[in-house]
């Protein structure tokens, strides 16, 4: 043997050694304790998950054994569910997918916008009472939707746009869902001013800084803002509920509540099935946003 090869052999035996020795040594008990915690996580997630997948086989199921059958267990599918619920309330369940489709894309562009442009006032302008209205600003996260609800409707009643999809897009245009705004502006707050001074002696002005410097670097806060919104206005009912009174106009919370009626039967069934309809794009958007939602709360400084 060269000494080339013994020289060979004995780093690659300090090699493993060190590797050996950087390996922590887990004794028994921490292993089963991680064992424990993981068990422990699967069973939380399994409960956790137990409505969805109960309401996704009972959307499969006649219905009769909706209610008398609490496992997850199917001794026969049932399609009719799904053929019935989507012609059951006289238009197609597709049709209310499609109107709660046009409230959330508007309400998103409107958030995208008018909540950007705000927050870039309060973290780059000064004014005159900015921090006095930036608390303003905060003090409405406190204040619930029953308490504005009615002043609103009676605006937008005055106005002749009740039982229409206005009054849900246009404040969003407004910057009022204060969460937004303030997310974005500790985002913005999070950017180096270096970059404003920079383009600023290039002879840019506001406009320029906020849409050529600042805005591309805002992706993952303005994903989370798409993401919160879609889930939020999707599954939202009291304020479709206020303003929408035509059956035509009716979105998809307001759909699935119809399935069911206190005076005759109702068919839950159908509405099973017309709910797992319903939480399709939601999981899709979650699914596909999940990455960007997790990085825009890690930098924007919210736990």
């Amino acid at each position: 043997m060269t000494t080339e090869d013994l020289s060979t052999r004995t780093l690659v035996t300090r090699t493993g050694r060190r590797r050996r020795a950087e390996t922590p040594y887990r004794p028994a008990g921490a292993r089963w304790g991680r064992a424990l915690r993981h068990a422990l996580m699967i069973i939380v997630v399994v409960i956790s998950l137990y409505p969805v997948f109960w309401m996704i086989v009972s959307s499969l199921r006649p219905e009769g054994e909706i209610f008398s059958n609490p496992t997850l267990l199917l001794t026969d599918f049932e399609w009719k569910n799904y053929e019935y619920g989507w012609t059951a309330l006289g238009t197609p369940f597709g049709q209310y997918l499609l109107n709660s489709g046009v409230i959330v894309l508007g309400s998103i562009i409107g958030n995208l916008v008018s909540c950007s442009l705000a927050a870039y006032a309060f973290a780059r302008l000064r004014f005159r009472f900015q921090k006095p209205a930036f608390a303003y600003m905060l003090v409405t996260l406190m204040l619930p939707i029953h308490v504005v609800i009615v002043p609103q409707y009676i605006l937008w009643a005055q106005l002749g746009l009740n039982d229409s999809f206005w009054p849900l897009i246009v404040p969003k245009f407004l910057a009022t869902d204060a969460f937004f705004v303030f997310l974005m502006v500790q985002f913005i707050r999070g950017l180096p001013k270096s970059l404003d001074e920079a383009a600023r002696i290039d002879g840019a002005g506001h406009g320029r800084i906020f849409f050529q410097v600042l805005l591309p670097l805002m992706t993952p806060a303005l994903a989370t803002t798409t993401i919160f919104t879609f889930i939020w206005v999707w599954n939202d009912f009291f304020s479709q509920l206020i303003f929408l009174t035509s059956p035509e106009k009716y979105t998809v919370p307001i759909a699935l509540r119809s399935f069911i009626d206190a005076q005759s039967s109702s068919s839950f069934g159908a509405m099973f099935a017309m709910s797992v309809v319903s939480i399709v794009p939601l999981i899709l958007i979650f699914a596909f946003g999940q990455k960007f939602l997790i990085k825009g709360i890690a930098t924007t400084g919210l736990k």
